[in-house]
């Protein structure tokens, strides 16, 4: 990038950080406004990544570079209860916070059903009640130096889930987070911030899902970070099916304690250019860490999935199953990492991604990744593009299906080793009733499963 195009977005954001600044200064704390002041220093001196850049290689990020994106300034009043009722993926039968436009919606939200001992509350709410645990802990991970997109978001956050599980402590329910889009302004740009503290030995599964309430074209870029401590537990879902015009950029931070065990599963199906980042350091000896992925592509919609595993000490395990269907003029990337630090002896570690093609004009960049600094490791990788499988499309032809529902049922199947790890049985039906209804003949697959 030159010079003058990275002083113009520099002062194109700048402009808008000194106008947000003049609205919220007095009301945050002066930690908060240094650290986004440090985060928006961070964004200017790098800019939007250029596809010079290997970790960008593959996915062009010009149309955000070139589109000046505000943060979203409208409330939630428009939005009611009955606009989002009977959407999938909004309702999952337990606590919900919901979030329009970036901001929380006490109105909407559930919250119904949690036990009094965890702490689930907007993020902005436990900066000004829990302001110390929150300062030793936002940005303590997912940090804004090195990266353009956690420097944008951390910058602009507007506000998010805090979710603190103490010590000990098992939170039988699932909690949602439900973030809605409805914004009515041109180019607008939602940042949401998430946090999760999961102390010693405590668990909590988390759901986040991402929806439009509008068809335009929008910014969505969220950070969530996630920290378990010693032998806790957490189970992690993301779910984005926002406008097929919109733009998602996505970073999940994960740092784990000694016998730990996160489980973070990501299905994308909406978006016309999506990135999902999903970091994990595996800091404690024991500890255990599962990424799971599903992203499913028609049209024209680029997603960009990139994953990297540090296995910082010894003893510790790692899975990591990426799955993609492409149809149309769908593009898609995996590049994934597995790196085992010097001293992280006895690592074991296994990483796949498997594609499937639906059309001659689809197309996916994979690149699995080994970086071993230690001589008594288990790691192995693989990746996989193909077609259907002609001989399973014939012995299902064989037996009286019609191509097109044999054909279905055979991508069913594909998906479904990743659908059937979601262990929130009403997201799990969701999905399931998401690829019954993307698939020609879905009503007659799920009748056979």
């Amino acid at each position: 990038m030159t010079i003058e195009a990275l002083d113009k977005e520099a002062s194109l954001y700048r402009s808008e950080f000194d106008r947000l600044m003049e609205r919220i200064r007095k009301e945050e704390p002066k930690w908060l406004s240094e650290l986004r002041e440090s985060a928006l220093k961070s964004f200017c001196g790098m800019g939007f990544p250029g596809d010079g850049q290997e970790e960008w290689k593959y996915t062009d990020v010009s149309a955000l570079r070139e589109t000046h994106f505000r943060p979203v300034r409208e409330q939630e009043k428009e939005v009611t209860a009955e606009a989002i009722s009977g959407r999938a993926f909004a309702d999952l039968g337990c606590p919900t916070m919901v979030f329009v436009n970036g901001r929380f919606s006490e109105r909407l939200s559930r919250m119904e059903g949690l036990n009094g001992s965890v702490q689930v509350k907007s993020l902005s709410s436990a900066v000004r009640e829990d302001g110390e645990v929150v300062r030793g802990a936002l940005a303590r991970h997912a940090r804004h130096e090195q990266h353009p997109f956690v420097a944008l978001n951390t910058a602009f956050m507007q506000d998010g889930i805090f979710i603190r599980v103490p010590k000990g402590r098992v939170v039988e329910q699932p909690i949602h987070f439900l973030s809605l889009t409805a914004a009515s302004q041109e180019a607008a740009m939602v940042s949401p911030r998430n946090l999760v503290l999961a102390e010693a030995g405590s668990q909590v599964t988390v759901v986040e899902s991402y929806l439009s309430l509008t068809e335009g074209s929008y910014f969505t870029n969220l950070v969530t970070e996630i920290a378990a401590g010693d032998n806790a537990v957490v189970n992690h879902y993301k779910l984005h099916q926002e406008s097929r015009q919109a733009f998602h950029i996505a970073t999940l931070q994960i740092h784990q304690q000694r016998n730990s065990n996160v489980r973070a599963l990501n299905a994308t199906l909406g978006g016309a250019l999506t990135r999902n980042e999903v970091n994990a350091v595996l800091d404690g000896e024991g500890a255990e860490c599962g990424l799971d992925g599903l992203f499913v592509l028609s049209g024209t919609q680029h997603v960009d999935n990139h994953t990297r595993l540090e296995h910082a000490k010894p003893h510790c395990d790692s899975r990591e199953l990426f799955k993609g269907i492409l149809d149309d003029h769908s593009t898609g990337v995996f590049h994934g990492r597995i790196v085992v630090h010097p001293g992280a002896q006895k690592t074991d570690s296994k990483q796949t991604n498997n594609n499937l093609l639906l059309s001659n004009d689809a197309l996916i960049n994979t690149k699995p990744q080994l970086e071993i600094y230690a001589d008594d490791v288990k790691c192995t990788h693989g990746a996989t593009i193909g077609q259907l499988d002609e001989n399973a499309l014939f012995y299902l032809r064989s037996r009286g299906i019609e191509e097109s529902t044999a054909r279905s049922l055979l991508v069913y199947a594909f998906a479904s080793e990743i659908v059937n790890r979601v262990t929130v049985e009403k997201l799990r039906n969701e999905l399931d009733d998401y690829l019954f209804a993307w698939l020609p003949g879905g009503e007659l697959i799920r009748e056979a499963v």
